[in-house]
């Protein structure tokens, strides 16, 4: 594992949190941000600007992400696009998708399965895209 983090590109790290970035955005901020309101059962509250913890908090479990994708895929040696494809979609899906969905399980989230059903492909693609970025920058 040493090994795996000593030949990370950072770069390549870095590059993948852009479109990351950017796809949360759209995806949070346009997208769903009304079905994300009533999701979490704030629909009927005051909206207030969001904290830049809100902001910024992703952007570092992100960064996480990312390079706990970047050790994994260096350690199981996945070096070509359709490689990433599988990898990102196995981690979306068997991982974030199910995380997700074991999160909003819970009394704080009046519609979990709705919650779910936002979230997951922001997820998904994200991974996709991560994984993605980091096999093509080597």
């Amino acid at each position: 594992m040493i090994e795996a983090i000593s030949q990370i590109n950072i770069l390549a790290v870095l590059a993948a949190m852009v479109p990351n970035f950017i796809l949360g955005g759209v995806w949070f901020g346009i997208v769903v941000s009304k079905l994300y309101i009533k999701a979490l059962g704030r629909d009927a509250l005051p909206q207030t600007k969001p904290s830049p913890i809100f902001i910024f908090g992703p952007v570092v479990c992100n960064l996480f992400a990312i390079l706990t994708s970047a050790i994994l895929l260096r350690m199981l040696q996945i070096e070509s696009i359709p490689g990433a494809l599988a990898f990102g979609l196995l981690v979306g899906v068997g991982y974030l998708l199910s995380t997700v969905m074991n999160i909003a399980i819970n009394p704080n989230f009046p519609r979990p399965f709705l919650y779910t059903f936002i979230n997951a492909p922001y997820f998904i693609a994200s991974s996709l895209i991560t994984s993605v970025v980091l096999v093509s920058m080597g």
